[in-house]
């Protein structure tokens, strides 16, 4: 079975959607499945490449609208494409639109993962939504032959998801990459960070609804432990000039890094945390991965996030946008390593059960051989 997977980005480009489709597509190659991925050219690149593996067509877009590349031609490539099924991935919206179209005339079997709502800011960006989700993100809903949801709480509390009865299969993370037996010291030695000091770490691009504005609040409030912020993007100055806790010593911008690096980042810390505040944030890989490396994880209490971990078990819930009760939950943990511990052996052991990619890779391939 051949399998097209339509992504808007891809990488080097670095996001959750990005590392699932990644992940996802190698453990699918494994299976033994041909997958072939699909993507904008957002940079000079190849238009056609090898990336781990993995046969990666890139197209280039006709425009570029909030961030989502517009790209036509995506609809013939899909139409002429020799796959047996077409899975996109959304949002960005728009190149699963065009999948849909060209799947309906092409009368190939279309699968879409919704990794969480739309949001545009400014004045307008709502009724830009309101209108999108009437029209053409209601035609590839409802042109789907099965709809994938990371968790039941996100599905519930979406408008655009719960009138079609989607499949929940969860994100999930390469047990083998992130695991507790990874040395971190390489990473301390890097930032300067003593054996003894406590590391709260963050991983993810540094965009407004990841609320790391209020982490670097909370900062403040824990000043004998060392808060590494791992990523890049247009929030980066804005926070560094911002936050006296940058200026007080204790917050380590490590900027991007690579992929393979990410793991040893994970290794150096004592607590993951994922203080999102939006609904972009439906998931949260990056607590996954906290997990998976035997790490305690402090999460928002925000839907589909807070389904990852069960509170008091894995790592704890956070009231979101409040960093006196982000900093009380990180300093909980911080004075306790018995509990700490105990916490990161679980989360382990969930990622084992329910989050290893091997697992949500098998339930998939059996989606798409239901519809084949």
């Amino acid at each position: 079975m051949k399998v097209l997977q339509v992504a808007p980005y891809f990488h080097p480009h670095i996001g959750g959607v990005e590392s699932h489709v990644l992940d996802l597509s190698r453990k699918l190659v494994e299976l033994g499945l041909e997958v072939e991925i699909v993507t904008s050219m957002y940079e000079k690149m190849k238009d056609r490449e090898n990336v781990f593996g993995l046969d990666v067509v890139r197209l280039k877009p006709t425009a570029l609208w909030w961030k989502t590349p517009v790209t036509f031609k995506l609809r013939a490539y899909v139409s002429s494409s020799d796959a047996d099924i077409v899975h996109a991935h959304s949002p960005p919206p728009l190149d699963s639109y065009f999948a849909a179209r060209a799947c309906m005339s092409s009368e190939k079997p279309f699968v879409i993962t919704y990794h969480c709502d739309l949001e545009i800011p400014g004045v307008l960006g709502p009724f830009i939504v309101w209108m999108y989700e009437r029209t053409f993100g209601s035609y590839t809903m409802s042109s789907a032959d099965k709809i994938i949801v990371t968790t039941g709480t996100y599905a519930a509390t979406s408008r655009s998801v719960w009138k079609y009865l989607p499949v929940v299969i969860p994100n999930a993370v390469d047990k083998q990459m992130f695991n507790p037996s990874i040395d971190g010291s390489g990473i301390r030695g890097r930032h300067n960070i003593g054996s003894d000091e406590r590391v709260v770490l963050f991983v993810g691009r540094l965009v407004s609804h990841k609320g790391i504005e209020h982490l670097l609040d909370a900062a403040k409030h824990v000043p004998g432990a060392k808060f590494v912020i791992v990523g890049g993007g247009e929030f980066a100055e804005f926070l560094k000039r911002r936050h006296p806790a940058v200026s007080g010593g204790n917050v380590i911008f490590a900027g991007r890094v690579p992929y393979a690096d990410l793991p040893k980042y994970y290794a150096a810390c004592d607590i993951s945390v994922l203080p999102s505040v939006s609904r972009l944030e439906a998931f949260g890989i990056a607590a996954l991965e906290g997990m998976s490396s035997g790490k305690p994880v402090v999460v928002s209490d925000i839907p589909g996030v807070r389904e990852v971990i069960t509170d008091g078990e894995e790592g704890l819930l956070c009231e979101p946008m409040n960093p006196e009760d982000l900093a009380q939950k990180i300093t909980t943990l911080l004075e306790n390593d018995a509990r700490r511990q105990r916490m990161g052996s679980k989360g382990r052991e969930k990622i084992e059960k329910y989050f290893n990619i091997e697992r949500v890779a098998k339930n998939l391939a059996e989606v798409y051989e239901s519809l084949v």
